[in-house]
Formats: structure tokens, sequence, C-alpha cells
């Protein structure tokens, strides 16, 4: 393994090991309602509508403080955002295991929960972007990774705890393992060095420098029309996303599959997920990057249509893999487009921004699936919507034009 320095691994790869612990924790918590979704929905009396919603809402309020913990990265640093983030996620949890109505829901795990784990991806990405250059989409991707990874690990751990101790058990435990893992994880890590200082940069090794493009401001940003593309393809792309994560699991529970094998299914798509990133995201150091983004659209199309066609449960386990797969290649290269289009020196609070996109998707995605199958008893259409939004990204990805290096 390369090193910056005689003797002395690079630190930007603890950076990583610390990052890859937080994402497994968060997304994995974050991607198990679609585990919790028939309990709450029974328990509670909902429509799937109004379960979908407190899953939406959270995602809604992820904008807002996506935007405050960009800010906040570029004043204070990873370790300190973290530390507090870890705190409201833990706190989150164990609140939402105490909640007896919708609105003790609403505000435990729709505001705190959002609080906590709102700003994730956008500190840990800005974080990242800052410490490499050449290996920036390897890198990503291997924390990327722990969003399937957590997938992996999580959902099992959640359709365990809900079918032997209850829904609210399943929370407090979750709680837990939310502080336990997040806050020492977060005081592994610290601002990155100036890469055209360092010896490592000057040297080649590990970051191999490159040229990169002007430092933009937000509102230099704001005004360019990369940031719009960019805003609009994480928009689709997490509408899709979302939709999946949260009514794949009641979809499947509807064709009379077990819970603990319907739950499964997001653990393979969360594994082809996690070997999607790493794969598509070495690719993507090497090739082009929006070729990669397109092609991963294209085969994401393909898997939604197949989900129309699902009947029985071996042609869902299909579509988990090839879903999970091009979902998790898709991601690396376009987020580290963004530090090449815009620059380090704000890419905390710009890419706290762009999230934005991603929440509203997030937020849109489960509650058309939820009113859609109220409305018409199927989720037919509303996977039809989700094919439609990923054939709009191959074109917007294309037309995103980046400075020569």
């Amino acid at each position: 393994m390369s090193s910056s320095g005689k003797g002395r691994v690079y630190y930007g790869w603890i950076v990583v090991l610390a990052s890859l612990v937080i994402m497994v924790s968060i997304f994995g918590i974050r991607y198990s309602y679609g585990v919790f979704f028939k309990s709450l929905e029974q328990d509670f009396g909902w429509s799937r509508a109004l379960t979908s919603g407190v899953f939406s809402t959270y995602m809604l309020l992820c904008c807002l403080f996506a935007i405050c913990g960009g800010w906040a990265l570029d004043r204070y640093g990873p370790r300190m955002v973290l530390i507090i983030m870890g705190l409201f996620t833990s706190s989150s949890l164990l609140l939402s295991s105490q909640a007896d109505s919708l609105w003790k829901l609403f505000l435990s795990y729709s505001l705190l929960l959002a609080i906590g784990t709102g700003p994730t991806y956008a500190v840990i990405m800005a974080t990242l972007s800052r410490w490499f250059i050449k290996r920036r989409g390897t890198a990503m991707a291997i924390v990327g990774a722990g969003i399937g990874l957590g997938m992996l690990i999580m959902n099992p751990v959640a359709a365990y705890l809900i079918l032997n101790f209850g829904w609210q058990s399943a929370y407090f435990a979750l709680g837990l393992i939310a502080l336990v893992t997040l806050v020492p994880s977060a005081f592994l890590l610290k601002k990155a060095p100036d890469l055209k200082e360092t010896s490592a940069a000057k040297e080649g090794a590990f970051i191999g420098f490159e040229r990169e493009s002007e430092d933009f401001s937000l509102l230099q940003a704001l005004r360019r029309k990369n940031f719009w593309l960019i805003f609009f393809i994480w928009f689709l792309y997490s509408f899709c996303i979302h939709l999946v994560l949260t009514h794949l699991v009641p979809c499947a529970i509807d064709l009379a599959i077990p819970m603990i094998r319907a739950a499964s299914l997001l653990t393979l798509l969360g594994g082809s997920n996690m070997i999607g990133r790493l794969v598509m995201g070495r690719i993507s150091d090497s090739v082009d990057r929006k070729w990669t983004a397109i092609f991963c659209a294209f085969v994401m199309a393909a898997a939604m249509w197949l989900l129309t066609r699902a009947s029985h449960f071996q042609m869902l386990q299909f579509f988990a893999v090839i879903y999970g797969f091009s979902l998790g290649g898709f991601d690396p290269p376009v987020t580290a487009l963004i530090g090449e289009a815009f620059g380090l020196r704000h890419i905390g609070v710009i890419m706290g921004v762009l999230v934005t996109a991603w929440s509203a998707g997030a937020a849109a995605g489960p509650t058309l699936g939820g009113y859609v199958f109220d409305v018409t008893g199927n989720y037919y259409l509303a996977f039809i919507t989700g094919i439609v939004s990923m054939l709009m990204l191959p074109p917007l990805c294309l037309s995103i034009t980046l400075p020569k290096k």
C-alpha cells in the first residue's frame, strides 16, 4: 500500500475507513424503514400513503439539514459535525421506540433523525473530495459501498428484532448501535490538508495530483448549467431509489411472501449495491465518468421494467441483484463529477444544496408509491414512473461539461 511518506499510510485512507463505518450505520438504519413499514401500518392502522409520509417527511427535512451540515463542515470540520449528528441519530431512534402516536413518530423519527442523518452524504463526500483527487472515484466508491453494506447488515437484524421483540425494541436496539458506531468513528475524522501542498500530492502517491477546476462559490455554482443538471439528476435518481427501497418489502409481502424472505430482498439489493459501487467506482476512475453513469441508468431502467412483471420471489431476487448493482454503480461517477465541475474550496455547502434535490426525490418517491397503491391497489403505475425517471438521466449526464485537464 502506498503512503504519503516513508513508513506512513496516507491518512486519507483512515478517513475512508471511518467514513465507511459511519455510512454503514446511518444508511443501514435509514433504509431499514421498509422493513418496519408493515408493522407500523398494522399497529397504527394507517393508510399506505400515511405510513410512507413518515419517511417522506423525514427526507424532506433532510433537505434543510443537508445545507446546514455542508455549511458547518466548511466552518468547523467533519469531526465536530459528525459527533453531533451521531448523538442526534441515537437519541432519535431511542425516542422513536417509545412513540405511541403519529405526531410523536413524526417528531422523533422525521425531525430528529433528519437532524442526525440528513447531512451525512454531503458531509462525508465533501470530506473525501478534499482528501483525494485522482483516486476520488475509488475512495467515494469504497465509502459509498457502506450504503449497500448497511442494508446487508441492518435489514436482517431489523427483521429479526421486529419478529421476535416488536418494532419498538428494534428501534431501541438500532439507537444503541448508532451510538457505539457513529461517535467513535467521528473522532477519527479531521480536516484535509491542502492537496496541492502535500508531499503525497507532489510525489503522485495515492492522490496522484491533477489540475482541478476553478473553485466556485455557492452563488457562482448556482449560475452554472452544470449545477442544475446534477440537481435534476440527483432528484430523478433518488426518486426511483426511494420508491423501490420503501415499497419493495410491502410489495413482496402483498405477493404472500413471508416477511423474513421479503426483507432479504433489501439485503440482496444492498449486497449487489456494494459490489456495483466498488466495481463501477473503480471503472469511473479510468473510463469517462459520464458514460459510466449512463450505462448504469439504462440498466436501472431495464431492472424497473422487470419489477413491473415480477409475480414470484425468484423474479424479485433477480430484480434486486440487477437493480442494486446498477444503483450502486451510478452514484460514484456522478458524485465525483461535482468536485471536477466546481472545485473543492466550497464543496461542502455546494454538495449540501445539491443534496436537497436528493432529499426531495426521496420524499416524492415513497409518497407517490403509497398514493398509487391506495388508489389502484398495486404499484404498477408507480414503477412505470420510475422507469421514465431513469430514462431521463442519460441526456442530462451527456449535457454536463467539464474543464479540460
